[in-house]
């Protein structure tokens, strides 16, 4: 023990050792702190560890690789005055403090639990001087939220080994995410494109001073009703006749935009805009977020301190305390111009914790390009994400002049052209491409197309009745596109709008999916693997009511009634139990067992010449000798298609990388090296196999 340590008079146990780090620079010296490295005390890996016959009551065990800490900790708090507990202001924050309360109360030192939603010196010295008794309605919360898993985990997974193959598991989060992909596929496997098209028409005015500043109109309307287009044929006798019609402007429209800043940061939120503007994966983000959240050193008086403010968050509450600040920030820096008579306000969706923050960081003036000399590359993009959202959400809107002209030709053809300036910056000018931004159009977040309609861009200035000059008519043919495949933000989103899982729980249920294999990702959106789809498939089939959308979503409202103390913990995990377990029973006679059924190929063993099978693993479908256990020989399940190299007759097939993305590669490596990230198309082939 340091001699730090023997002299201080109170114990501080936070969960990591940056944090820890930060803290101590804050407190005197009758203060040490140390890390708990987490969770401390769970649930046993070897078995149940529930009473199932005495209310589920939970058999909690310390954890093998916290035994040395927590003997450690609990010679630390021997002869204390106070131990300070201060985890993450959440439910796991709340049972990490209630696990360590109770293996270290009999060191006689008086326990308090210290929250704070920032890692500054101003707010954890405030929380030591109010600090609390542990909050056993959100301890209760997390407890039945871990007891619902296990049950479903340690009943489900082995199921899964036992009628498929081993290391499979299930989950009452997971498994409905899993769902959601599956399901989208499926859209996506039936979905038959449409053909449309839409015509624009190249123009000009006659008149000398402007004739150079040609614009784009799009046909909007045939004879008073919308125009729609579903053949070539169509296409190309309108195009003919638009090529000897008159065009004349028919109204000129125009009208003030604003474009309102939105709230700062909840994790969801982030999580999708980093995906969609960073390419950062949601565990990713979550990671670099909680470095910035626990501490950087910044050098000078400040050293180590919290940049950003506590992560795992549904709420777009600011403390008056940020707001003030903020709003001086604004005026020092861009004007009072860009400063709202009244303060924006933002409301929180349904059910969110309105005790948290929003994301933001713990000053405004510490703008990124000031942070950036102390942070990695990957950190900094994401602070100044982080920083501008908040920044400007206390801002004015930006101010768009937008100017609609309908233009006619002939007397059967209406076209529109819609073109827009910024008159006034508004919370654009916290963003440093401003012209970027004025150009972006709907957020490609879900993978849909921008609006076609929508012409961004300044007009010429033309005036009603003028006659212009047509330069081209152009046609162009489209179809319909499939609902895209989810990816790290719309996923996020989807599992948000439906009621699933809470803020601390969507990086590990993708990280669990994707590490099991279920789900591969590819081209940066999510696919199910054929393992996961035979997953689902089976659960959806034997376990109806743990894989149904609004009961998972209503079991995620029975938590939250825990934690705001409205209902005991047992009456939920029992109002689960019950159905579930008659499921179970049932499931276990009906299921097959399929990895014993072994499907005959057309294939011969590369080493014995003995027919193959396909069989199941843990990844899914496989082809293996049937000489076996004498011959081991296996190979990956063929795509259908032939490698494209010349004078190769092997097949492609669907490889995984290490970090769990998928591609495609030739048979007959390492003879033959060909990999893609992409299949070829029917026609490309010419023909695959059935």
């Amino acid at each position: 023990m340091s001699e730090r340590g023997k002299a201080a008079g109170n114990l501080v146990i936070v969960e990591s050792p940056a944090k820890a780090k930060t803290i101590n620079r804050y407190l005197g010296n009758e203060y040490i702190v140390e890390a708990s490295m987490g969770h401390v005390r769970d649930l046993p890996r070897s078995r149940m560890g529930l009473n199932m016959d005495n209310g589920f009551e939970p058999e909690y065990i310390v954890m093998m690789r916290a035994r040395k800490t927590v003997s450690h900790l609990k010679k630390l708090a021997k002869g204390k005055k106070g131990i300070y507990l201060a985890p993450d202001p959440d439910r796991e924050g709340e049972a990490i403090s209630w696990h360590l309360a109770y293996l270290l109360e009999d060191s006689g030192a008086k326990i308090h639990r210290v929250v704070f939603n920032e890692i500054t010196k101003d707010a954890v010295i405030q929380a030591f001087k109010q600090p609390r008794e542990i909050d056993r309605k959100l301890v209760d919360a997390q407890q039945a939220r871990r007891i619902l898993d296990r049950v479903v985990g340690y009943n489900l997974s082995p199921l899964l080994w036992k009628k498929i193959g081993r290391g499979l598991s299930a989950g009452r989060v997971q498994s409905v995410a899993l769902k959601f992909i599956v399901e989208r596929e499926q859209e996506i496997r039936a979905f038959k494109p449409q053909e449309y098209w839409s015509i624009h028409a190249d123009l000009a005015s006659e008149r000398r001073d402007i004739a150079d500043k040609r614009f784009k109109a799009k046909l909007d309307k045939i004879d008073g009703q919308k125009a729609e287009i579903k053949t070539e044929a169509q296409a190309k006798a309108i195009k003919e006749e638009l090529e000897k019609a008159p065009f004349k402007v028919l109204s000129i429209g125009s009208k003030t935009r604003q474009r309102k800043p939105q709230a700062p940061y909840t994790t969801s939120k982030l999580q999708q805009e980093a995906f969609t503007r960073l390419g950062f994966s949601v565990q990713k983000t979550m990671v670099l977020a909680q470095k910035l959240y626990e501490g950087v050193d910044i050098g000078g008086e400040e050293g180590t301190i919290g940049l950003i403010t506590y992560m795992r968050t549904d709420s777009v509450n600011v403390s008056e305390q940020a707001k003030t600040e903020l709003q001086k920030f604004i005026v020092d820096t861009y004007g009072k111009e860009y400063l709202p008579e009244t303060p924006n306000v933002y409301k929180s969706k349904k059910l969110a914790q309105e005790a948290h923050e929003a994301i933001r960081p713990t000053s405004a003036y510490r703008q990124p390009e000031k942070m950036a000399q102390y942070l990695e590359p990957d950190d900094l993009k994401l602070y100044e994400l982080i920083w501008s959202k908040f920044v400007a959400s206390q801002m004015k809107p930006a101010v768009d002049n937008v100017v609609t002209i309908e233009i006619s030709a002939s007397s059967r053809y209406v076209l529109r052209a819609t073109g827009s300036t910024n008159v006034f910056p508004g919370y654009l000018l916290v963003f440093k491409d401003i012209a970027q931004l004025k150009k972006q159009k709907k957020e490609k977040s879900e993978g849909g197309e921008a609006d076609e309609d929508e012409v961004s861009g300044e007009l010429p200035p033309l005036n009603e009745g003028e006659l212009l000059k047509l330069y081209e008519i152009i046609n162009q043919q489209h179809f319909t596109k499939p609902p895209p495949r989810f990816n790290d933000a719309s996923l996020v989103k989807w599992l948000e709008e439906n009621g699933i899982g809470r803020p601390s729980t969507y990086a590990p249920t993708i990280a669990t999916i994707v590490g099991r294999g279920y789900v591969l990702r590819s081209g940066g959106s999510f696919r199910p693997s054929e393992l996961g789809e035979q997953v689902t498939k089976l659960l959806v089939e034997h376990f109806a009511v743990v894989m149904d959308t609004k009961f998972t979503a209503y079991m995620e409202e029975e938590l939250d009634k825990i934690e705001d103390g409205q209902t005991p913990w047992v009456n939920v995990i029992r109002e689960f139990y019950v159905p579930f377990e008659k499921d179970l029973a049932q499931a276990r006679e009906k299921i097959k067992d399929m990895k014993r059924e072994d499907k005959p190929t057309d294939y011969k063993c590369d080493i014995c010449g003995k027919p193959m099978v396909i069989k199941w693993g843990r990844f899914g479908q496989f082809i293996a000798c049937t000489g076996f256990p004498d011959c081991k020989y296996t190979r990956s399940m063929p795509t259908g298609f032939r490698c494209p190299e010349p004078n190769c007759n092997g097949d492609l097939i669907r490889l995984q990388s290490k970090n769990k993305r998928s591609f495609y590669g030739c048979s007959n490596y390492p003879t033959c090296r060909h990999t893609t990230n992409k299949l070829p198309s029917k026609e490309d082939e010419g023909a695959a196999a059935a």
